[in-house]
């Protein structure tokens, strides 16, 4: 009875997800609550299980397709009346598996709740102390930072040289994309949804030209003033209008990485694109991936990042929002284009 009582039982913080939606993600769609409590103590025994305090959350836009009761997809949907799961950085507080210990800092996907008890840890990975910051670790050394470093260096064969657009190229992958491709001698331009990121992607991480998509009446007009001689790499994380501009831009044997569609807001009515028909004419090479699909790469990913931004090559944006409670904001926000750069949630100080 003496040693119950030295468990520490601590409030959790939850996000929880209401039910599957149609359309674009609303705040209402998610609920702040506060969950059972739980008790700060080691997971039974023979379980493997470990209990962690989550520091930081990281908001993808790939979350927005599990909102959605569809089940033919690479993840499941998320539970409603349960938290959101992502990715996310966390200390471990107590422990049954010997590969995780108290103290070890963590990236990999957990529940966006104060604490979680992680069951599966296939994912999880030890972050080994360094002068970059934790919450890098979901960005620009996590799972997006990995998304841009596959797609450009697999997926679009890069030549030195080369002609380069990135769309949502202040986001999360796309800032990270254009910055590889000038480090590997390319001509770069980004296309972005205001004029503070154009000022951002031209004089912080140096992209030849940018463009403020909005200000655009014709896409197609806007992409042949910035790429008089053709496209040879799109990396898409839009999909829809800018999609149907680069066909006709694209030159040929171009390469296309698919990488998100986020301008389809409904995903349950996707809208088409008319200028496939290019495909053929210019030969162009149009592959969707996921970055999973590369994961062996991971360990060399890491040491050229981490190398580049110690040598002051390549800087990373965040947009960091304060407690869980910001969280229905700040995932929303990802859909309306107000994030300037990654988007983080800081749950708890380190």
């Amino acid at each position: 009875m003496e040693e119950e009582c030295l468990v520490q039982v601590e409030e959790n913080k939850q996000v929880i997800f209401r039910g599957f939606i149609e359309g674009t993600p609303k705040e209402t769609d998610l609920q702040v609550v506060v969950g059972k409590k739980i008790e700060l103590k080691a997971p039974p025994k023979g379980s493997g299980a470990f209990l962690v305090k989550n520091l930081y959350l990281s908001c993808d836009p790939y979350m927005r397709g599990r909102m959605r009761d569809f089940h033919d997809s690479y993840l499941p949907p998320f539970l409603p009346g349960q938290p959101l799961q992502g990715f996310g950085v966390s200390k471990v507080v107590n422990s049954d598996n010997p590969n995780f210990k108290p103290g070890d800092f963590i990236s990999g996907i957990t529940g966006w709740e104060e604490y979680s008890l992680i069951r599966t840890t296939e994912l999880s990975r030890k972050i080994k102390p360094n002068d970059i910051p934790l919450s890098y670790h979901v960005g620009l050394l996590g799972m997006p930072g990995f998304t841009a470093y596959a797609g450009f260096y697999e997926v679009c064969s890069p030549k030195k040289g080369e002609s380069v657009l990135v769309s949502a190229a202040s986001g999360a992958v796309g800032q990270l994309v254009g910055q590889l491709a000038k480090l590997h001698g390319c001509y770069v331009v980004g296309s972005c949804g205001s004029s503070q990121k154009v000022d951002l992607l031209r004089n912080k991480l140096g992209f030849d030209e940018a463009f403020n998509y909005k200000e655009e009446p014709d896409l197609g007009a806007a992409l042949k003033r910035y790429f008089p001689q053709g496209i040879d790499i799109y990396f898409d994380n839009v999909g829809g209008d800018m999609l149907d501009a680069a066909l006709v831009n694209m030159k040929i044997h171009g390469r296309i990485a698919v990488c998100g569609m986020v301008s389809e807001k409904n995903l349950s009515d996707p809208q088409g694109i008319r200028n496939v028909y290019n495909l053929i004419t210019k030969r162009i090479r149009m592959q969707g991936f996921l970055q999973s699909d590369y994961i062996h790469l991971f360990p060399r990913f890491l040491e050229h990042v981490i190398s580049y931004y110690k040598q002051g090559k390549i800087v990373y944006i965040e947009d960091m929002n304060e407690g869980l409670e910001s969280a229905p904001s700040a995932f929303v926000g990802l859909f309306l284009g107000e994030n300037v750069g990654k988007q983080v949630i800081r749950v708890a100080h380190e």
